[in-house]
């Protein structure tokens, strides 16, 4: 969470969002859908929004009943399995398998530590589409404290390899970095991190720190009750001075390392039209050369031809067609972007030994709170979780569990906007 975007503070290419498809899920119908069986984790990251508790392992039979509200609430694609950290879950291949016999792909959203090369093949066989690994320099990962971003690129190759290898390469691969005021130059090295290992990633996502302040000119109130902020899981007292990181400035700092790169879908705030919450862009290549990114006209293509085929909306693309993304060029006779693409990729005759792969970055600014105490969402927020009997905000569901309620916001001094 933060204050206001600063308008006009960071002045750049400005991307128009409506130049690009705004992506049509919604609550009721989206692509993935979140799950969390364990609260418990093995990790400190500073950016999660979830207090560890030991004891948090559900029985896999209240797992099972929440999967039963999604499935009577919300029409999905994938499942993204959280937490906590999942891996280490008792029965994460036994829902691993049940996710996969619904119909819905299985997304493994985990920090890695307790990834092994047998319980890859295990989830393999349970039927797992992808892993979805969160690595970065504000982990407490024990052998990796201090280092840099690029200087973890070594864990991060290590895990994209490891599940390439035992996944007989079945597996998507996707990495979160949580990107802070103080890492935010070292987007670049990520992003070129990502080209040259397109390979074994099919996505790279940057995950904008937020966090509650208490030195903030809002305060907050549930059910009429001031709260105290600092109680908040996402409060953290020596992070109160970070100035937040918007969509557009990640955008910036990708076109130092590869100018051609345009995002083609996004989600919007629930309370800022214009705000980039989710921000997804495409791009064709190897690791030599990129070739270009793909036009809104794509990703629409992409989307409403899923539903239209498999009556859900399109979350993990096959690792195989992202490695054989070639296969997508016949589309170059209605798609002017992919036609661009292949042009660039049949004059450049020097690559023509190295397959032309496809990898998706993304990125998700996530809570704003406005000067007024309205909290912008994300608008078709796919991370929605299921919480006793209903659908709620995932990154949010910590304020339930502690207050019974949502946060609601206001300008100090002001009475409870919601009484």
């Amino acid at each position: 969470m933060n204050f206001s975007p600063r308008k006009g503070e960071y002045v750049s290419a400005q991307v128009d969002h409506r130049s690009l498809y705004r992506l049509p899920w919604n609550l009721a119908d989206n692509a993935i859908t979140w799950l969390e069986p364990t609260t418990k984790c093995n990790l400190y990251c500073e950016g999660c929004y979830r207090e560890n508790d030991p004891q948090g392992h559900k029985p896999l039979k209240v797992v099972i009943e929440e999967l039963e509200t999604v499935k009577r609430l919300r029409n999905t694609d994938g499942i993204s399995i959280a937490g906590g950290e999942p891996l280490i879950y008792p029965q994460i291949v036994e829902l691993v398998r049940y996710v996969a016999d619904q119909g819905w792909k299985p997304i493994v959203n985990t920090n890695g530590r307790a990834l092994t090369p047998e319980l890859i093949r295990r989830l393999l066989d349970a039927g797992i589409a992808g892993f979805t690994f969160h690595v970065d320099s504000h982990q407490i990962r024990p052998g990796w404290r201090g280092k840099t971003e690029q200087e973890l690129n070594e864990l991060r190759l290590k895990m994209a390899r490891m599940v390439y290898k035992h996944g007989r390469g079945r597996i998507a691969v996707a990495f979160n970095a949580t990107i802070y005021r103080d890492t935010l130059n070292e987007v670049p090295a990520l992003v070129q991190w990502a080209q040259e290992h397109i390979e074994f990633v099919n996505t790279m996502v940057f995950i904008l720190f937020r966090s509650a302040k208490k030195k903030a000119s809002y305060e907050g109130w549930v059910h009429g009750k001031k709260i105290d902020i600092g109680d908040l899981v996402y409060h953290l007292e020596h992070q109160e001075g970070h100035q937040d990181i918007l969509s557009q400035e990640v955008m910036d700092q990708i076109r130092t390392v590869f100018p051609e790169y345009h995002p083609c879908g996004y989600l919007n705030g629930t309370e800022d039209a214009s705000a980039f919450k989710w921000l997804v862009g495409l791009r064709f290549g190897n690791p030599k050369k990129m070739f270009g990114c793909t036009d809104a006209q794509f990703i629409e293509l992409a989307q409403i031809a899923h539903h239209a085929a498999r009556g859900t909306y399109l979350a993990y693309t096959s690792p195989r067609l992202m490695r054989r993304a070639g296969a997508i060029m016949p589309l170059a006779l209605i798609n002017k972007s992919i036609a661009r693409i292949a042009r660039s990729y049949l004059t450049s005759t020097a690559n023509w030994g190295e397959p032309m792969r496809m990898q998706s970055l993304m990125i998700i600014q996530p809570c704003d709170i406005l000067p007024d105490g309205r909290q912008s969402m994300c608008d078709g927020c796919p991370d929605i979780l299921p919480y006793k009997g209903r659908l709620v905000w995932s990154c949010r569901v910590d304020e339930l569990d502690k207050l019974g309620g949502f946060v609601s916001f206001g300008p100090k001094g002001t009475i409870d906007p919601v009484e």
